[in-house]
């Protein structure tokens, strides 16, 4: 940039611009009033910019209004990055996308082991449903639900969940335990609204042998955690995918029904460009990465 000045006329600029006088700003950066005045003239002369009034008090002129927002975030994203920085020297940063129900209900809670074997990676997490674009340096490497279908891209499988109903302990309470399948007709199911990843009520009774043309539904939800979440507050029975509720079984919040063999037609698996997925700090992520999925694989059921 042909107009881009020196750092110390962009600092004496940013803190004339929060305070009154010339004085004020002197103060804060140690140098003499005259100083800070020499450096905001060269400013404008370069610029060709009126950027301060200048009378009893200082106040911004319109371009000086603009432009105070933008070199004040300057400095203050270069100072949070060179803290980050230094606080986390030696250690690599690892950008990881991922859906947000898999990282809330799956990832994070394994973190912590990720943390202990292999301190020199920080894990940074994007949740998105999107497609993920490598390109566009938003995340490194990707954890995606679906059919292992990903054209160009470097791609391992990680596990297969099962899905089943579940309900809690109120509900039951309330409405009895069922004793097969076809009794779940009577019980209030929460379904989840969304794309053919979604487990379906309809799918699974098919499964289990009973065919259903409508089900009785009351609200449609569009995110998985809400429908777990309204299970757990005994609102109705969801199905669920197995790696979703792995805490609620384990602690009896909710109740798995029917001990039904259901694999899931879509699994989780890593991917990324091809090629880096041999670097040092992705091979002992997806190293661990592995290990937690096959662990996770074994209780779901091979």
């Amino acid at each position: 940039m042909k107009d881009l000045p020196p750092t110390a006329s962009l600092r004496a600029f940013e803190v004339a611009t929060r305070h009154a006088t010339f004085t004020a700003a002197s103060e804060e950066l140690h140098v003499t009033q005259s100083a800070v005045s020499h450096q905001l003239r060269h400013l404008e002369e370069l610029w060709q910019l009126k950027l301060f009034e200048r009378g009893k008090s200082l106040t911004l002129t319109p371009a000086g209004a603009a432009l105070a927002p933008i070199v004040r975030g300057f400095f203050a994203d270069l100072e949070a990055t060179l803290a980050e920085l230094r606080e986390h020297k030696g250690r690599v940063r690892l950008k990881v996308s991922t859906t947000y129900s898999y990282a809330l209900k799956w990832l994070l809670p394994r973190l912590p082991t990720l943390a202990q074997q292999h301190p020199d990676i920080l894990v940074t997490l994007d949740t998105t449903d999107a497609l993920i674009k490598f390109a566009s340096g938003d995340a490194d490497v990707a954890i995606r639900l679906g059919t292992g279908n990903y054209p160009g891209l470097f791609t391992e499988f990680l596990f297969r969940e099962h899905i089943f109903p579940v309900a809690s302990p109120a509900l039951l309470a309330r409405f009895g335990s069922p004793r097969q399948p076809s009794e779940l007709l009577r019980y209030p199911l929460l379904t989840r609204d969304g794309s053919d990843l979604v487990p379906r009520w309809e799918v699974w009774f098919e499964h289990v042998g009973l065919s259903i043309s409508t089900l009785k539904e009351n609200v449609r939800f569009a995110d998985t955690n809400m429908t777990v979440d309204a299970a757990l507050l005994g609102h109705g029975v969801a199905l669920v995918r197995s790696g979703h509720v792995e805490a609620q079984i384990a602690d009896g919040s909710l109740i798995r029904l029917f001990e039904v063999p259901f694999p899931s037609p879509v699994a989780y698996y890593f991917v990324c460009p091809k090629g880096i997925e041999a670097k040092p700090h992705i091979a002992a992520f997806r190293q661990w990465l592995s290990e937690q999925a096959s662990q996770a694989q074994a209780a779901y059921g091979s």
